[in-house]
């Protein structure tokens, strides 16, 4: 179905007095996937203010925040209960006042600080983003996140350039990939990637040049036996000793760019002595100690760069510029409907997915 009359039926029903509740998922507590509720409200016609749109939404992103969220160990999570999800996409069926950038009908990805786990969303129209023509709405819902991350820390910090080596680990996670199909982009880059073992001929398909089990061999000792001196780019979600070993394998003039804390996840549930441990270990250092290293450490986190909007516009117009080259394109793990939210949660949990896990409000897969 066209985005049109996608948006006309969806505009129609509502103005009708749709008798179908908007459905949603409510996170009610932290701890098991059970505090995770999915919840309806009644229908009623959309009416975003000023500079807002409303979003019929077709497909959500999931993403490590939001694992984290649900524990309880999210910096940015809001009070409770709330509904989480930061990216997804959607067909545009009201504008508010002043808007003139979107109409209805419109194709968009939307990027929030949380929210967007429902099936109909509000939000301002700077935090909404054309869909490129033939991109599917898993698609658009699986590269916001994850590529405006991979891009910044490769682009932004870590001045990826012809020759340059990358240790990129979790690399078959949804930034991970990302952070694979972006080094692609650029002549002669050696990458490292770290990942299971049943998922290494995926890693070399979308372009690592030494996949390393991270279960069964050291990867600080796997890197330097194929280069003594290290890497130029270290990409570190994992936090914790994690750290420290990526600062050492660091050549001169090499940066580390850590932006998560995957170290704190162990199960489905809080893990109390992985927290402690993560945090005993947390790696520090000094301007002094810096300076005859010659390195640099970065900090990054999104979720602290969504007022700055001309900034992540820019970075998504690239992506979007790749995307139409055939240079990047989202890999889908899975897509499950809001009512199978726990064993969506499950498949990072337990590490076992490949890509991007998605949420759609419906029972069946759509695109």
């Amino acid at each position: 179905m066209s985005a049109e009359r996608e948006a006309a039926k969806g505009a129609t029903a509502v103005a009708a007095g749709d008798a179908h509740p908007v459905r949603y998922l409510e996170l009610t507590g932290f701890g098991s996937h059970d505090k995770l509720k999915l919840r309806s409200r009644p229908a009623a016609p959309p009416a975003p203010g000023p500079g807002q749109v409303t979003v019929r939404v077709r497909a959500s992103g999931l993403n490590f925040a939001d694992v984290m969220a649900q524990q309880g160990i999210y910096d940015r999570t809001p009070p409770l209960p709330h509904t989480p999800g930061m990216e997804g996409a959607g067909v545009v069926v009201a504008v508010g006042e002043g808007v003139q950038d979107r109409k209805v009908g419109d194709r968009v990805m939307v990027l929030v600080r949380w929210g967007m786990w429902q099936e109909e969303v509000t939000v301002l129209s700077a935090q909404t983003f054309l869909m490129p023509e033939a991109m599917t709405f898993e698609e658009a819902a699986a590269l916001l996140v994850n590529y405006i991350t991979a891009y910044m820390i490769l682009f932004d910090f870590g001045n990826l350039r012809p020759g340059h080596s990358v240790l990129v680990h979790m690399a078959a996670g949804g930034v991970g990939i990302a952070a694979l199909q972006l080094c692609r982009t650029v002549e002669n880059v050696t990458v490292f990637g770290t990942a299971s073992a049943r998922k290494h001929e995926m890693l070399k398909e979308n372009g690592v040049t030494h996949p390393i089990d991270y279960h069964t061999t050291d990867y600080v000792e796997a890197v330097k036996k194929i280069s003594p001196k290290g890497v130029d780019i270290v990409m570190d979600p994992l936090g914790g000793a994690d750290t420290t070993k990526g600062y050492k394998l660091l050549k001169p003039m090499g940066k580390l760019i850590t932006y998560g804390m995957a170290n704190l996840i162990t199960g489905s549930k809080r893990n109390l002595m992985a927290l402690a441990r993560t945090w005993w270990n947390q790696f520090s250092v000094t301007a002094l100690q810096l300076l005859p290293a010659n390195r640099a450490v970065c900090g990054y986190h999104l979720g602290y760069l969504h007022d700055e909007v001309e900034l992540v516009s820019g970075v998504v117009s690239r992506l979007v510029a790749l995307y139409n080259q055939g240079h990047i394109k989202p890999h889908i793990d899975s897509v499950w409907p809001f009512e199978k939210v726990a064993d969506a949660m499950k498949q990072i949990h337990e590490k076992k997915n490949v890509g991007k896990v998605l949420l759609v409000p419906g029972a069946e897969k759509e695109s």
